[in-house]
């Protein structure tokens, strides 16, 4: 049996070569239909944001950047998979390096930007409601979240260059790097989730401190929050949803992200994890590429406004 590393490498589905059939074929029904739930809602999303002048926002920009990175893995790299799925695994087009680091880029871009647009997203709100709206105007000018935006896909295709040198080394070099790797990716997640919990649970205990501050200030950018902002409901009402609304966004990023990260950490620290562990930890990952538009649209009177006037 192949160990972690070579798991990883030459698997098409993130499963071991000799697993059934019926498992391929069910995971590739269900990469379909991620792939094209979330490519349908992300291309709704940016359709929206372009359509109509209301949805034009700074934190609006951030959602759209992260759909347009959730494409790269929903429009790009899932229907690759569940085609693959489907193939022989002794296919030649399976084996081949280059086509591996094909995906493994749309994979890893897609995935990188979109993690950090969830950041950009959050820091965006935190700032909206915990800091006066002179330091939020200055920080947020159009240039400014342009760069933040920028920056994202620069460091997501920063260590590009490097990718085809893992492809050359020999195997005990290739394990190790396999394995510093899996770590460096799973201390950059867990960074960001800190930050991103930091951002929503300073904006839960400034809504429940002061629901008077949030329902005073005079910002379009509030209808984007992931809770409703008008009509407002009573102050405790309004605080319980509001508390009840961030915390669900938080546990379905929580659910997303955290299994890889010790997943990770396990076959780093201890001994690797169940290959099936391994590969249900990345599904749950790429999952959140199909789930985000709702995750940050389906409390927005706007976005279901908008929605309805394009639905039939």
């Amino acid at each position: 049996m192949p160990n972690a590393s070579s798991w990883g490498a030459s698997s098409p589905l993130l499963l071991l070569w000799e697993d059934s059939s019926g498992t391929r074929i069910f995971l590739s029904l269900l990469y379909a239909v991620l792939a094209i739930s979330g490519t349908l809602s992300n291309v709704m999303v940016i359709y929206l944001v372009f359509s109509f002048k209301k949805l034009q926002t700074t934190s609006n920009a951030f959602i759209v950047n992260g759909c347009a990175a959730d494409l790269s893995v929903c429009a790009l790299w899932m229907p690759q998979e569940a085609v693959l799925g489907l193939l022989p695994p002794n296919s030649s087009s399976l084996r081949s390096a280059e086509y591996r680091l094909l995906r493994g880029g749309l994979l890893g871009l897609g995935l990188t930007v979109s993690l950090a647009s969830h950041l950009l997203v959050a820091f965006n709100r935190y700032v909206l409601i915990t800091k006066l709206p002179s330091v939020y105007q200055a920080l947020y000018q159009r240039k400014h979240t342009g760069c933040m935006i920028g920056l994202s896909w620069a460091l997501a295709l920063l260590p590009v260059p490097l990718l085809p040198g893992l492809w050359t080394l020999g195997s005990a070099q290739s394990d190790d790097i396999s394995r510093y790797t899996a770590l460096l990716l799973a201390l950059a997640v867990l960074g960001q989730t800190a930050l991103l919990l930091h951002c929503y649970l300073g904006i839960v205990r400034r809504v429940r401190g002061s629901a008077k501050r949030v329902s005073v200030l005079n910002f379009h950018l509030l209808h984007q929050l992931p809770f409703p902002a008008a009509p407002p409901p009573p102050r405790r009402a309004q605080r319980r949803l509001s508390s009840v609304s961030v915390l669900l966004l938080c546990c379905v990023f929580l659910l997303g992200t955290q299994p890889l990260v010790w997943v990770s950490l396990l076959g780093f620290f201890l001994r690797p994890a169940p290959p099936a562990l391994q590969a249900a930890s990345w599904l749950l990952l790429c999952s959140l590429s199909a789930l985000n538009p709702l995750l940050y649209t389906w409390r927005s009177e706007e976005f279901r406004r908008a929605a309805r006037s394009v639905l039939p």
